[in-house]
């Protein structure tokens, strides 16, 4: 039957909000914009008082197999104070990046339609051992922004 449009156009929407509960029951401070039109999904005043801005980006279980974690398309210039949260639904999992660390991470395109755009890709496909299946999992080189909490925000 396939995806229904209404899922998939609010998938992304249901997400931030989910992720923003999160970070709310954490007692972070969270400030909605009105509008999205600087890739600010949502802005915390951290506990010295400063701010940061928060981009949100997330995969749905409808996603190819192999794509659980793969962030195409996306426009950055590094920004201080400006912080990335990658949730993969299907994978379960969620990497935290500062704009600095998304642009040494990532791959930028140097040709076609998305020149100059960056790409990003936590997770690799392989054949689990024991049962033969196709499983998704983090690639080494980004375990270390895997997050379960928001506790990098609290941080001064």
């Amino acid at each position: 039957m396939g995806v229904s449009f209404r899922h998939s156009a609010g998938f992304g929407k249901r997400i931030e909000y989910m992720l923003i509960g999160k970070m709310l029951m954490e007692g972070l401070d969270v400030y909605v914009p009105l509008v999205d039109d600087h890739g600010v999904d949502c802005v915390i005043k951290k506990e010295d008082g400063t701010y940061i801005e928060v981009q949100i980006k997330a995969r749905s279980m409808e996603v190819n197999d192999g794509d659980a974690a793969l962030f195409a398309a996306i426009s950055h210039e590094p920004q201080k104070n400006y912080y990335f949260i990658f949730y993969s639904e299907r994978m379960e999992m969620m990497w935290i990046m500062s704009s600095e660390e998304f642009l040494r991470e990532c791959y930028t395109n140097k040709t076609g339609k998305n020149t100059g755009k960056h790409v990003i890709w936590f997770n690799g496909n392989r054949k689990n051992k024991d049962t033969g299946e196709k499983e998704e999992y983090c690639k080494e080189q980004f375990q270390c922004y895997l997050e379960t909490d928001f506790s990098r925000f609290h941080s001064n």
